[in-house]
């Protein structure tokens, strides 16, 4: 620019008739020579942050080659995972610690950090494999890390000639696409030309996920040295990943307290709000909604003003809980600790994109009541990693044995931890010699996972707010120890005071497929018993709302289900009133439990045949069921069956695909759990 503003003088020299007079030229060049010092006085110091840029991206750029990453660290196993809950990636880093005892280095990998168009060049590694952890979410969907992974898989026609992987699925057989991802990936990956070094492994939730992990890992690793030729070392895999740094002079405000992301997120909070960044809802209000029994079941409110924070009804409202401070308090006795030193886990794979199992620094006390799994049973690796901790032998032994792949150690683990809901404090307790340093066993804890709630009501009349419906887990296991829901017993806690004081609540919404009709005058049918009834509250408040806009409102019916009436008919006087203005077309209730027989949901649908089929085959009706899984819903399929074959004339193949085709419409909508 200089240069051009010199030519530029220079040329008007030039000029054979002046258009300026002297004063003019005078005042001209005066301003030039001061807006050229200006510009070279204020440009100076800016190339410094253009290289400071420069270098910040680079590296970026460069991580996204999970190849070049491999290459780098001398690693021919890449262990992808697709995690909705963190359980496939906690198999992942366990497959890939592995690797080592088989003259093989692993890494994990989140495909959603690297770019997976790149497998076709795993070939250039020498004896080299890609296995893929993929945990199936909702109705056969891939967790929300893997949806790029997947979506690559449907669209490209890569040849993976030479690419060596292998399988293994999540799922849950109680739901209807039964590790749907886990089976798409590794059917996918031969069609390309991929070559399966070991059987496709599928995981039960529903049964026990551990076991057959254990079991497919067991055989796994035999087949795989078979094919590369190698032997095992024999090593130990008892090899730490994170070293303890302890700081014992650092500023509380560059210590972490329990925030996801970002450092002092809860105490500036910045829209957009997600699971790195959530949103510090006030609790509104908080009251119980059964009038007697044994059970809690409660209403919650969240405020949403000034979050920005938009939801649809049907969405899911994710809420991160902590731990039940008692339980912290005797953790921290048990292993002769103070909770509140500040520290920091780090990975000793420089390389690893993922360099604390935290956040970090923190104490012990926010790692142990934030950001650490200590309510569920511990896995068999956990078990095998703090064996070495147990000076008395029989109760070392015992440990290893739980971990290992033999049925005297499968039968073991499923009594002493699994039927006895055994948490790592209760086995600290029942297990006197064990004392782990606490480093390692924060490194081997699972992280605490956010936990999701059907919204309850509409976003379009509660804009501000968001609802949710649930009920408290409390009860005696087979030690006589009371165990406790994290997330329903602390929400439980969160009241607000007389003094106006609300409690907060980390929360986002996760948008769902589960939604009305675009077409207000479409019926609905809803199936919802128990707490099932949540997202139904906002479908009601919705048609209500659509009413008062004057569109054309189709059929509401609501098929409820609760104990007795008297007891947990939840939110019976709003439904009434929906009843009595004309927006529930229908409200039937299921009461199990105030007659001889028990009473349930899929009996009135029987009972109702004839106008359920009518309003199914003929006018275009949507379903939907929420609930649970293993009995409720399955029980619901069967009794839609019996219908389409009772007043539909169809053999019972018929009617499956009948029902079928209506989710593949999606007018059988489900949002389940088990």
């Amino acid at each position: 620019m200089e240069d051009a503003e010199s030519q530029l003088l220079s040329d008007q020299d030039q000029t054979p008739e002046p258009l300026l007079s002297s004063m003019d030229v005078f005042l001209f060049s005066l301003i030039a020579g001061l807006l050229i010092y200006w510009f070279f006085f204020r440009r100076q110091p800016e190339p410094i942050p253009e290289m400071r840029t420069f270098i910040a991206v680079t590296p970026q750029i460069r991580e996204t080659s999970f190849i070049e990453k491999m290459k780098k660290t001398n690693r021919n196993v890449v262990v992808f995972y697709g995690s909705q809950t963190g359980t496939a990636e906690e198999f992942a880093n366990r497959l890939a610690k592995d690797a080592h005892r088989y003259g093989m280095k692993g890494m994990a990998a989140d495909p959603e950090e690297y770019d997976l168009s790149e497998l076709s060049r795993l070939k250039e590694i020498p004896n080299s494999m890609a296995v893929f952890c993929m945990a199936t979410y909702g109705e056969g969907d891939p967790t929300d890390n893997a949806q790029e992974f997947y979506d690559w898989m449907q669209g490209t026609d890569d040849d993976l000639e030479g690419v060596n992987f292998a399988v293994f699925g999540l799922g849950n057989k109680t739901y209807e696409h039964y590790n749907a991802t886990g089976k798409y990936t590794d059917k996918r990956l031969v069609e390309l030309g991929g070559k399966r070094v070991f059987d496709l492994g599928l995981g039960d939730d529903d049964s026990n996920l551990e076991e057959d992990f254990i079991s497919w890992k067991e055989q796994f690793w035999p087949a795989v040295c078979e094919f590369f030729g190698v032997e095992p070392t024999g090593e130990d895999s008892c090899i730490r990943q994170f070293e303890l740094v302890v700081h014992n002079d650092i500023n509380m405000n560059q210590v972490y307290a329990g925030e996801m992301g970002r450092l002092n997120s809860f105490q500036t909070q910045k829209p957009p709000f997600d699971s790195k960044n959530p949103f510090l809802a006030p609790v509104n209000v908080n009251r119980k909604l059964n009038k007697g029994g044994n059970r809690h079941l409660m209403h919650v409110e969240l405020d949403l003003t000034d979050s920005k924070i938009r939801y649809d009804a049907g969405d899911h409202v994710a809420v991160y809980p902590t731990n039940d401070a008692s339980v912290v308090n005797r953790l921290g006795e048990r292993l002769g600790v103070d909770l509140d030193t500040v520290i920091s886990l780090k990975n000793l794979d420089e390389e690893s994109n993922k360099k604390h199992p935290f956040p970090c620094p923190t104490t012990y006390r926010t790692a142990l009541t934030h950001y650490l799994d200590i309510n569920n049973m511990p896995r068999t690796n956990v078990l095998y990693e703090l064996a070495q901790y147990a000076s008395d032998p029989q109760e070392q032994e015992n440990m290893r044995k739980m971990a290992s792949a033999s049925s005297e150690g499968k039968a073991l683990y499923q009594s002493w931890v699994v039927d006895s809901e055994r948490n790592i404090l209760a086995i600290l307790e029942d297990l006197p010699s064990l004392n782990p340093p606490i480093d390692h066993l924060c490194e081997l804890l699972p992280r605490l996972q956010a936990r999701y709630y059907s919204i309850a009501s509409s976003g379009k009349v509660h804009s501000n707010s968001i609802h949710i419906c649930a009920v408290v887990i409390e009860y005696t296991t087979k030690t006589g120890r009371v165990f406790k829901g994290v997330a329903t017993n602390w929400l439980k806690n969160k009241d607000v005071t007389d003094n106006g004081h609300k409690p907060t609540v980390p929360m986002y919404v996760r948008r769902s497929q589960f939604r009305l009709p675009f077409k207000a005058s479409n019926p609905v049918i809803m199936i919802g018993p128990g707490t099932g009834i949540a997202p139904f509250m906002g479908f009601i408040q919705e048609r209500a709302w659509q009413k008062d806009q004057g569109k054309d409102v189709g059929e509401t019916i609501l098929y409820f289900g609760c104990r007795h009436r008297n007891e947990d008919f939840l939110y019976q006087q709003e439904l009434e009133d929906f009843e009595r203005a004309g927006v529930l077309t229908q409200l039937n209730v299921a009461f199990s439990r105030d007659q001889e027989h028990k009473v349930y949901v899929q009996h009135l649908l029987k009972k109702n045949k004839e106008q359920l089929w009518k309003l199914i085959h003929s006018n275009n009706a949507h379903i939907y069921v929420c609930g649970d899984a293993r009995n409720m819903a399955r029980d619901v399929h069967t009794a839609f069956y019996e219908i389409a074959e009772e007043m539909g004339g169809l053999t019972h193949t018929q009617a499956v695909d009948y029902f079928k085709k209506l989710m593949t419409k999606g007018r059988y909508s489900q949002d389940v759990w088990s």
